[in-house]
């Protein structure tokens, strides 16, 4: 990757927390009207900025983090939380949420959907979902990967039934998380943050009425290159800065490009503002140093999650307007 196509990701971050902050504060004030702001932090960048962003807003004694792990979440992600917090000087609350997940079905619904193609699955292996086929051209397919208590690994390919159950099963996940979120923020009088960067906002990457509902979502503009960047600008601590972006969703580890997106986030950054700037394939090509047929497959690519994610941004659907003055 060109050094000139990283440079048109730059951003003056000195301008871009001035013009945040100003915009949380006047969100706060006149449209939301709340007395802080609550953020759950996942020990990775983008949530860990987000309350860096919130905290630089209205002071560290009006934001409170929750940090919500569950069985599968990376012990790395609980120390980073907590780390971040108190970074931050932050009042903050851990919450194991895997009992719930429990009593509702979550590990349940998923392991018994697995067992549809491993039946010699337990709650002892680990799982995880990769992505294949629209860097290709073809159309995006979803294998299982498995691992035994021994280490070895067995993968297949899911049928419709079986990947729509574990999705929806690991969506559990997030829903509960957005449901004690605003519990607290009701408790406190707080609007509850966001944390999606613009690669995860325009891709569709979130879950409906999960990590996609929020009352505010300071750093949806930005790419997540420019995220990195402002963990550096705020001097977040290294290990935070230095983060590996993964789903924190599966048993087996798991980055957000073999579960989603088509590239590792800096050249899906670029493929995105190129197709943004209405740049042609032929530049892309030129910015990744790939050939021009893969590059048309990710412009295809990302049109192809647009189209199919865009129920992720409605709102509910009225039979008439309503007008409520």
């Amino acid at each position: 990757m060109k050094e000139k196509a990283l440079a048109v990701l730059d951003v003056d971050y000195s301008a871009v927390v001035t013009s945040t902050s100003n915009k949380i504060r006047e969100l706060l004030r006149s449209t939301l009207r709340r007395r802080g702001l609550l953020v759950a932090i996942s020990g990775g960048i983008d949530s860990s900025v987000s309350a860096a962003l919130a905290v630089n807003a209205i002071g560290k004694n009006k934001v409170f983090g929750l940090l919500l792990p569950e069985t599968d979440s990376a012990s790395s992600s609980l120390s980073n939380g907590e780390l971040l917090a108190q970074h931050l000087g932050i009042e903050y609350l851990n919450m194991d949420i895997a009992p719930t997940l429990d009593a509702i079905g979550c590990y349940q619904w998923r392991d018994d959907a697995i067992r549809t193609l491993f039946p010699d699955y337990t709650s002892a292996w680990k799982s995880k979902i990769a992505i294949r086929g629209g860097t290709a051209g073809q159309i995006n397919s979803f294998t299982l990967i498995v691992e035994d208590p021994a280490g070895s690994r067995y993968e297949k390919a899911m049928p419709l039934h079986a990947y729509r159950t574990i999705v929806a099963a690991t969506s559990y996940k997030q829903r509960i998380r957005k449901t004690v979120e605003y519990f607290h923020a009701d408790r406190l009088n707080y609007a509850v943050v966001g944390t999606p960067n613009r690669l995860e906002y325009d891709q569709g990457f979130f879950v409906k009425n999960g990590d996609g509902s929020a009352d505010l979502k300071p750093i949806a503009h930005l790419y997540k290159s420019q995220v990195y960047g402002l963990a550096r600008h705020f001097e977040l601590p290294d290990i935070i800065c230095n983060a590996i972006p993964s789903t924190d969703t599966y048993s087996l580890e798991q980055g957000q490009d073999e579960f989603y997106f088509a590239l590792p986030y800096q050249q899906m950054d670029l493929a995105l503002w190129c197709y943004n700037n209405s740049k042609s394939p032929s530049v892309l090509a030129s910015y990744l140093d790939i050939d021009l047929i893969k590059a048309e497959f990710i412009y295809r690519d990302i049109e192809n999650k647009r189209r199919a994610t865009r129920y992720l941004h409605l709102r509910p659907q009225l039979m008439e307007s309503v007008d409520f003055g």
